[in-house]
């Protein structure tokens, strides 16, 4: 089984702060992988520090992305190399419409600007697959969006830009039902054998329709526990304190 990233003995800073501390991950080519953990665990944190965030400092350990260390590589090498970030809360870009942005991102990384025709072909066939109307591709990106109309937004970016590992911080955040299907939807039209996610949530509802092969819960500033998909039942059912005692 190839593996697509690899973290191995990894700690990250914020300042004088130790967040995470020797923490180890694999996440093999063709997985879903789900990261769970109570608040201030450092979730985010992780999902910030494989996407080279400059606000972390990486203390110690390594983060090999296809087998070749990338600690050292900014945030837009990493993306060129096929690693997609979602945000929390997607900053707003005034002046700038979600289509420019997709297509300047696309080309960025690809080295190569996709031909305008085929590209506005494309957006509009996945906006059409996530039930988004045609008009929201030239509204401002995010700029008086819901959060649910952001959500649709990063999925829509993920699917145009088809990265090799895509990160989802906290993709159902705030989200009604409706919206957590859209999320849930557009995650599984991503999927298959030749890439990986890492599904960063709260929310075991967001995980209902999509098949989940290993589940990583933050504890103690590492991955305390890890198990089948079986341990969100157990999660959603009694709390992290089910596992205290595994």
């Amino acid at each position: 089984m190839s593996i697509l990233l690899e973290i191995k003995n990894l700690s990250v800073a914020v300042g004088e702060k130790l967040i995470l501390r020797d923490l180890d991950l694999k996440i093999p080519v063709g997985e879903t992988h789900v990261l769970m953990g109570q608040n201030g665990t450092g979730k985010s944190t992780l999902a910030s520090a494989i996407m080279g965030s400059p606000a972390y400092t990486v203390t110690n350990g390594e983060i090999l992305f296809e087998g070749e260390k990338i600690i050292e590589e900014s945030p837009d090498k990493r993306a060129k190399r096929g690693i997609f970030l979602s945000f929390q809360n997607p900053e707003e870009v005034p002046g700038i419409t979600l289509e420019n942005f997709l297509r300047t991102a696309k080309g960025a990384v690809a080295d190569e600007k996709p031909r305008l025709m085929q590209f506005k072909k494309d957006i509009r066939a996945q906006m059409e697959q996530l039930g988004i109307g045609e008009a929201y591709a030239g509204r401002e990106l995010n700029v008086g969006f819901s959060g649910g109309e952001k959500k649709k937004s990063e999925i829509l970016q993920l699917l145009m830009l088809n990265p090799k590992l895509a990160i989802l911080d906290e993709a159902d955040s705030g989200l009604d039902v409706d919206a957590i299907k859209v999320v849930s939807e557009g995650v599984n039209r991503f999927r298959n054998e030749g890439n990986s996610l890492l599904i960063i949530t709260h929310n075991p509802k967001l995980l209902e329709d999509i098949k989940v092969d290993r589940v990583h819960v933050l504890s103690g500033k590492k991955i305390g526990f890890e198990g089948g998909a079986e341990l969100i039942g157990q999660i959603a059912e009694s709390g992290f304190a089910v596992l205290e005692g595994k």
